[in-house]
């Protein structure tokens, strides 16, 4: 018996594939995960064999692809560090012709923010602005329930604006991959939380999840630095609050299970932004890890 029609996501990362099959409500009718070739017509088969294994019952009416990267939709290229194989090729193109279906591709934040506001913790938000806190710092932004992708594909990306208003207990600026320093990733991202810990700790390296179970088991250290990041956080988050002023902010990527870390940015962002006390919802994803994939299912609208 076919379950169709579904919408069929992708999420093409730099070492696994994940894949959905979504009825039209949203639910999970299939899914199918294996491991990145390292090169270009081997992730092509690969993007087919997923597809395939999400069983002959399974009716398409499309898919999306949610890969790391800048992508330009309208020339279905990208660049993408993780998956360099894919550099300046007619991506878009090439993948519809192996899977033998319509194929829309996108940016990973950009699908986490449409999953979220879709059918997650953004769901009902008008304007959703999603980050993701992790290896790197990423965003992207939906708007009535379509992907604001801009002029350039680089709506969203804040990772590489300097941090506003540093002050001396972030410690020292550093480089950052893109060739500038003091970016918002370089502090935001989980290597910035380690080096945060240990620049204010005098040389204590941690990892972000030992420094969270420090600061739960009363380390005044560990709290000292979530502290400090989340008010890096805010700081970050409130030229956005002015500028786009979203319904929701929603995070996700791995920082955003550190304890408490909404709540104390909900304290400090008013002091930082022109509404004293922003009504703008900040939640934690609802389908985290999966928001990726989702995200690309939704890239195709009832």
């Amino acid at each position: 018996m076919r379950i169709g029609p579904t919408r069929i996501g992708i999420d093409l990362g730099g070492t696994k594939i994940a894949a959905v099959a979504l009825d039209a409500g949203g639910a999970e009718r299939a899914r199918h995960r294996r491991p990145t070739p390292r090169d270009y017509d081997g992730t092509l088969a690969a993007l087919a064999e997923t597809v395939a294994a999400l069983g002959p019952q399974v009716d398409g009416v499309g898919i999306g692809i949610s890969l790391p990267g800048i992508v330009d939709p309208a020339a279905g290229r990208v660049r993408a560090a993780n998956l360099p194989w894919l550099d300046g090729r007619p991506f878009a193109d090439d993948a519809a012709r192996a899977l033998g279906r319509p194929v829309r591709i996108a940016n990973d934040g950009n699908c986490f923010a449409l999953s979220e506001a879709v059918d997650g913790a953004a769901s009902g938000a008008a304007v959703v602005f999603g980050i993701i806190l992790g290896t790197g710092v990423g965003g992207g932004i939906v708007v009535d329930g379509r992907i604001l992708p801009g002029a350039n594909a680089m709506a969203g990306e804040w990772g590489h604006n300097p941090l506003p208003w540093r002050t001396e207990t972030d410690g020292p600026p550093v480089p950052c991959g893109c060739g500038r320093q003091g970016c918002t990733e370089t502090m935001l991202c989980g290597a910035g939380l380690t080096r945060l810990h240990a620049w204010r700790t005098g040389g204590t390296t941690l990892a972000p999840p030992d420094i969270a179970a420090r600061a739960q088991a009363g380390d005044p250290a560990a709290a000292a630095t979530l502290a400090v990041h989340a008010d890096a956080l805010a700081r970050a988050l409130a030229p956005v609050l002015n500028l786009l002023d979203p319904d929701a902010v929603v995070v996700g990527g791995g920082l955003s299970a550190l304890p408490g870390l909404c709540d104390m940015v909900r304290e400090r962002w008013g002091r930082w932004t022109l509404a004293a006390a922003p009504r703008t919802r900040l939640a934690v994803a609802r389908h985290g890890g999966e928001s990726g994939m989702r995200g690309a299912a939704w890239l195709w609208p009832a």
